[in-house]
């Protein structure tokens, strides 16, 4: 293990820090006015993080402050997809948070602390660091979950949301302090070897290991902790809930990768998760998809429907092996491409004192716009798995991974979901392309809206056609990270 003092791993981190607070100081200076400047920083912000991490990107694993922070090949490769992610996430919300009073200094600068938080989430080589990156997410996006202070469902969401984060954050670091108390080291690579060489109390290890499922359990929205999604979804601003059900999903699976697959992969603690997220997932796919069809809203029809993929995303991690995590990172990937992607037409077709977000509001709307249309038919298939769009080969990949893995009862039982989840995908492009529209106002969104929007919906049919350099992307990485 190479432990080195200079601060270049962790670059990113130290830029993305000083422009917060450049932001911050210099949003005081703005009027309501000249927003549009602030906009443009946080922007400026991604791309020059994006442009650090490029250049400090190292092929093996580099560590740094004494083993507790970890540049490879799967930070970058995620951290650079999160900096696309938030960055498309802006330029969809702009218009949507202008309309809604929320284009603030207070927004942008949660943004980049919830990315930052991201970050060091996805960097993290020790349970400290992991739990801090993890706690400057959450408090960033309970805060933007409760920025419409003059919404009632907004606030209401925020206390659930913030009320049951901190449950699952206490189960968290519940778990941690008794890992630290079985192997005496709170280093994620040292704590690997100390349970390999059989030095772990195994029963302490197993009651640690409990508390850390349940947590991350909670933080992917996974059954049966998976109370808080719908309203979460249903009551923050769109903005907000496409920030809260998208890019984070990233910074989980690295969590997930870095704790449980480096941490506590031995093979004594391997069967014990593995069981748990068995019942996890199954429980995720059936309720979320079963659930989804009842729903009339669609931002809670997406929110069961992200307790469903989180139920395909475990299936990937419990194989146990390389090929199940890099199917696991290639279904995250994809997952968070969908969404950006529905999120941003819901906010597309919403205006001033108009939320899009039920079923019917997208009745007709072929005839109002037939591309858009196509885009959403292109997102809808893709999340209900219909080739050839690459939510197939997400879901293919993972099956084939369980498959190897000899759980061939899995792969029936996510098949059958999946035709139990492609009932309410396919209702919505029912309505869009055979029912009369509701609302004849034209969609005429910014020129930008409109060549990412169609970026991302032609990004289904491109990758669906040309999956295998996302796949090998995604393989190299966790190969030449664990």
């Amino acid at each position: 293990m190479n432990y080195i003092l200079p601060l270049w791993p962790a670059y990113p981190e130290v830029f993305m820090l000083g422009v917060v607070c450049v932001i911050l100081i210099a949003d005081l200076f703005i009027s309501d006015d000249n927003r549009i400047i602030t906009y443009a920083l946080t922007q400026a912000a991604l791309a020059g993080c994006f442009a650090v991490t490029w250049a400090t990107s190292s092929a093996g694993p580099t560590y740094t402050f004494s083993g507790m922070f970890v540049d490879d090949l799967m930070s970058d490769v995620l951290k650079l997809l999160t900096y696309i992610g938030v960055m498309l996430l802006l330029v969809y919300s702009r218009a949507y948070i202008a309309a809604r009073g929320m284009f603030r200094g207070e927004f942008f600068v949660l943004v980049l602390s919830a990315t930052l938080g991201m970050m060091i989430m996805i960097s993290a080589n020790h349970l400290l660091t992991l739990y801090l990156g993890l706690e400057l997410l959450s408090l960033a996006l309970y805060a933007l979950v409760a920025l419409q202070r003059d919404s009632a469902a907004a606030t209401e969401a925020a206390m659930k949301y913030f009320v049951l984060g901190a449950l699952a954050s206490g189960m968290l670091l519940y778990g941690m302090s008794m890992l630290y108390g079985a192997t005496g080291t709170l280093e994620i690579t040292r704590l690997a070897e100390i349970i390999l060489d059989g030095g772990g109390k195994d029963l302490v290890l197993v009651f640690a290991l409990v508390f850390i499922v349940a947590g991350l359990g909670f933080k992917l929205g996974a059954v049966p902790f998976h109370m808080w999604v719908p309203d979460v979804y249903h009551g923050a601003p769109t903005a907000v809930t496409l920030l809260v059900g998208s890019v984070p999903k990233l910074a989980a699976f690295a969590f997930i990768m870095r704790l449980l697959v480096q941490g506590l992969g031995a093979e004594q603690l391997l069967a014990e998760w593995r069981q748990m997220l068995i019942m996890m997932a199954v429980l995720s796919m059936a309720i979320g998809n079963i659930t989804a069809i009842a729903q009339t809203n669609l931002k809670r029809m997406l929110a069961y429907s992200t307790i469903s993929h989180m139920g395909f995303l475990l299936l990937g991690i419990l194989s146990g092996d390389l090929n199940g995590y890099s199917s696991g990172m290639f279904y995250v990937v994809v997952y968070v491409l969908m969404n950006l992607g529905t999120f941003g037409m819901i906010m597309l077709l919403s205006r001033s004192g108009f939320e899009a977000e039920n079923l019917d509001d997208f009745r007709g709307l072929n005839q109002r716009s037939p591309w858009y249309a196509f885009m959403m038919l292109l997102l809808m298939f893709s999340m209900a798995g219909v080739p050839p769009t690459v939510g197939f080969y997400a879901k293919l990949s993972v099956l084939q991974a369980v498959v190897n893995a000899g759980y061939l009862w899995l792969a029936v039982a996510a098949v059958l979901f999946s035709l139990i989840g492609a009932f309410y995908y396919l209702r919505l492009v029912k309505l869009m392309y055979f029912d009369a529209p509701q609302d004849t106002t034209p969609i005429a969104p910014r020129a930008d809206v409109h060549a990412l929007m169609t970026l991302n919906g032609l990004a289904m049919l491109v990758f669906g056609i040309l999956p295998e350099p996302l796949m090998a992307l995604c393989l190299n990485s966790i190969q030449v990270s664990l």
